[in-house]
């Protein structure tokens, strides 16, 4: 259960009210001012951090255990100029916005307004990116083809590994100082690059430990005021621990924590990478600490479930940073995405359950916090008992954990040429993205709208909604003799935006890797400072883009349709069709019933709408996979949405799914909405035929009504469906365990269901924090039953 000051912590997290802190961004400011064209970049950012770790204003809050935020105060969240730099309006629109609001102050428009604007305007990674874009890119992005991440936050997807539990950064100095006098300026003509570089973490290095120094200092001076003996005392223990680490290698449970919680604040403070840094297998981590302290009996599990319930709150005191325009729109939620996994594997491919897991879901259980988001990892080595514990927190209905199928996690990343002790240490990060924790940039590059691809075939490469012409002439697709026909057109138009949109990540990965290093994260990532070599410029052991495939079931539909109706039964011509969706099937009922309701689907294990399921993913896979980025690595695919799916709905006119104008898209690699009529075991079946193996993460939603999973029965039911999906390769599932009937109400009352927590997509929210079409779509899922 949660203590008295775990109790306060949460509610004071939970009651924080975002706002804009410019602290921050003045200091970038300044410090850019007095060094940019006097120092190498490297230096340059390092030297930024290491100013904001000198100089910002620290808290420590009354009563938590481990301390650190990004900004003053809970919830004040930074803004990152040299990525993107806000107008005025912006800042307004953030102010006034219904949802995800953040509070902005008249001081912190006068401090933007006088100081931030005249000197980001056009220094802004956002602006670059955008004045290197072709003027095909902007109109495809404009209009919703495909959007691009790093266009408002820096490259993200990484994760810690156990090196932080190991080493203090006084030894990363001393790895970096080895590495710097190992330099061979004879015969390597990018040592002075290297040296730059591995200067620049050395900075970085003395960054963090100047944090840790500050904070013993501030606990120091708090005890000296403090009346209540049990906090001085507690103050004068975060003392001698900020005193240790991060400089020296934790040694207790607690020191493990905070190292991890300094690196966070380091990572996130040094740019806001999308998505969130989090560190990963957490459990495994704690495991050594925790075991040898209960031993001693030094630590209790009580002692050690408050801690993480401590950490647990510091990850909720930060807000994503704010966005606007179409990355609000892809991503509209405070979650950051720091995303715990549990369980999975050992190095040597024993289970990886322990303790400290178990511990994980009480902490889980007992918080029931946005953030961090949490996981499991399940093999087929993993204890049902575990298992069975996860899920008996997801039929609570606040859809966490999500749950991965680790032996498909690791044989993903074989695929992609890892090695097998860096894949059994990986899992998932963000919504399900895989990689190698602690060794790879895996890099999410944007969101890809693989129903818009079919809508402009159907109009011979003219987008109906916008009346550009963004794709090529492949044809007048009423002069299609046969079903292949159509799908080689839509291959071409597949090939023509995937050009395109690589096109504009190679830029823009060029772009970060001159005008953005980050050498702190370079610390902490293998084998940065073996190659002397950034993180955003090809530094880490493995280099992987990725490109997120969304609407594969409203393609998938409409493609099944369309062969069905047109080309097979042929009760439809393509002209009335394409007469019908021009109308938004005004006027068409009886084609619409036809496409709508009699018309195999994706979901139901029917093998001619599976097929063809396939047959899209492989050639969305084909057209994608094996492209080279500039960092050494390849582009690779992975299937999922954030809030993308409704986005990329509204720009899509009527679909021959029967799908109206700008209603959603399906989220991940679901059902379309009401497709699926064969209960939960036909949507993986269909889902299991799509080669989730060679991808980068797919991600499965099912919602279920409370009743269907009651009791030890219903929960065995429910173990039973992760089992048999993930024995079929299946990536990832989770589940809304929630009636139509309660989400309606809550939708009428939000004051009354204002604590209400959903699944959306790859993460959870506060219902009422979704907008209206966000929150019909999660309305309008089928509600299965097992």
């Amino acid at each position: 259960m949660m203590t008295e000051r775990v109790k306060k912590l949460r509610e004071q997290s939970l009651n924080a009210v975002p706002y804009i802190s410019m602290e921050r961004a003045k200091i970038v400011d300044a410090v850019y001012k007095k060094y940019e064209g006097t120092v190498p970049k490297p230096v340059l950012r390092a030297l930024v951090l290491k100013e904001f770790m000198s100089s910002k204003k620290l808290c420590i809050n009354d009563g938590e255990l481990i301390v650190g935020e990004r900004g003053e105060a809970p919830a004040a969240t930074p803004t990152y100029p040299e990525l993107c730099c806000h107008t005025l309006e912006d800042l307004q629109i953030m102010n006034d916005r219904e949802k995800i609001s953040f509070k902005v102050d008249e001081e912190a428009k006068k401090i933007q307004e006088d100081i931030i604007i005249p000197h980001w305007e056009k220094r802004s990674m956002r602006y670059h990116i955008l004045e290197n874009m072709t003027q095909q890119w902007k109109d495809c992005y404009e209009a919703g083809m495909f959007t691009e991440f790093q266009e408002q936050r820096g490259p993200g997807h990484t994760v810690a590994d156990g090196k932080i539990y190991k080493k203090g950064f006084l030894q990363f100095k001393k790895d970096i100082q080895e590495a710097i006098e190992n330099l061979d300026y004879n015969n390597d003509d990018n040592a002075l690059d290297r040296k730059n570089q591995l200067e620049a973490m050395s900075i970085a290095c003395d960054a963090i430990m100047i944090l840790g120094k500050r904070y013993a200092q501030l606990a120091k001076d708090m005890a000296k005021d403090e009346k209540d003996n049990n906090r001085k005392k507690e103050l004068l223990e975060i003392a001698d621990i900020c005193d240790w680490v991060p400089a020296n290698a934790p040694r207790t449970f607690r020191e493990a924590i905070q190292m991890y919680w300094f690196v966070h604040l380091c990572v996130i403070s040094e740019l806001n990478p999308w998505d969130s840094f989090n560190p990963g297998r957490l459990d495994q981590h704690l495991y050594p600490f925790y075991k040898k302290q209960l031993e001693e009996e030094s630590l209790t599990r009580e002692e050690a479930e408050e801690l993480l319930q401590c950490l647990w709150v510091k990850f909720n005191n930060q807000p994503a940073p704010p966005k606007v325009g179409i990355t609000l729109k892809e991503s509209a939620t405070y979650t950051d995405f720091a995303n715990i996994n549990s369980g999975g594997l050992k190095p040597d491919g024993s289970d990886g359950v322990n303790d400290v897991s178990y511990l994980v879901m009480d902490v889980i259980d007992q918080m029931k916090l946005l953030q961090p988001s949490s996981n499991v990892q399940i093999s087929k080595k993993t204890p049902q008992r575990f298992l069975k514990r996860a899920l008996k927190i997801v039929r609570k209905g606040w859809g966490q954990p999500s749950l991965f199928n680790a032996d498909a996690v690791v044989q993903e990343m074989l695929n992609a040429g890892k090695d097998i002790v860096d894949a059994r240490c990986g899992g998932t990060s963000g919504c399900v993205e895989t990689g190698a924790f602690g060794k790879e940039a895996y890099i999410l590059t944007g969101y890809f709208n693989l129903p818009k691809v079919l809508e402009i075939t159907l109009n011979n490469g003219i987008d109906p909604m916008t009346g550009k012409k963004l794709g090529i002439e492949t044809g007048n697709p009423k002069a299609f003799s046969s079903y292949e026909e159509l799908f080689e057109a839509f291959k071409k138009q597949l090939n023509h935006f995937i050009d395109i949109k690589v096109r504009g990540n190679r830029v823009i990965e060029k772009l970060y890797a001159e005008r953005m290093p980050v050498p702190f994260l370079s610390v902490i990532i293998d084998d940065c400072i073996k190659k002397g070599k950034d993180y955003n410029a090809g530094g880490a052991r493995y280099n992987i883009s990725y490109i997120q495939g969304v609407g594969i079931g409203d393609i998938t539909d409409s493609l099944t349709s369309i062969k069905y109706h047109v080309f097979d039964k042929k009760n439809i011509t393509m002209g009335e069709l394409l007469e019908a969706l021009a109308d938004d099937f005004e006027g068409h009922g009886d084609i619409l019933n036809l496409v709508k309701n009699r018309t195999p689907k994706y979901g139901n294990d029917e093998e001619y709408a599976d097929e063809i399921m396939s047959s899209v993913f492989r050639a969305y896979y084909e057209e994608v996979t094996g492209r080279p980025n500039i960092k050494g690595g390849e582009h690779r695919i992975n299937m999922l949405p954030t809030t993308c799916h409704v986005y990329f709905g509204s720009v899509i006119g009527a679909l021959s799914s029967g799908r109206k104008a700008k209603e959603p898209l399906a989220d991940g690699i679901s059902p379309s909405k009401g497709a699926d009529k064969n209960g939960p075991t036909g949507v993986i079946k269909s889902a299991s035929k799509m080669d989730h193996l060679i991808t980068g993460g797919t991600l499965l939603n099912q919602k279920l009504t409370p009743s269907a999973i009651d009791g030890e029965d219903g929960l065995d039911k429910l173990a039973n469906l992760v089992r048999a999906y993930f024995r079929m390769d299946g990536h990832h599932i989770q589940f809304n365990v929630i009636s139509k009937d309660t989400l309606l109400e809550a939708q009428q009352k939000p004051d009354e269901y204002k604590n209400l927590i959903v699944r959306v997509a790859g993460y959870s929210d506060y219902f009422s924090n979704l907008n209206k079409d966000l929150q019909d779509e999660i309305i309008a899922r089928t509600e299965q039953s097992i």
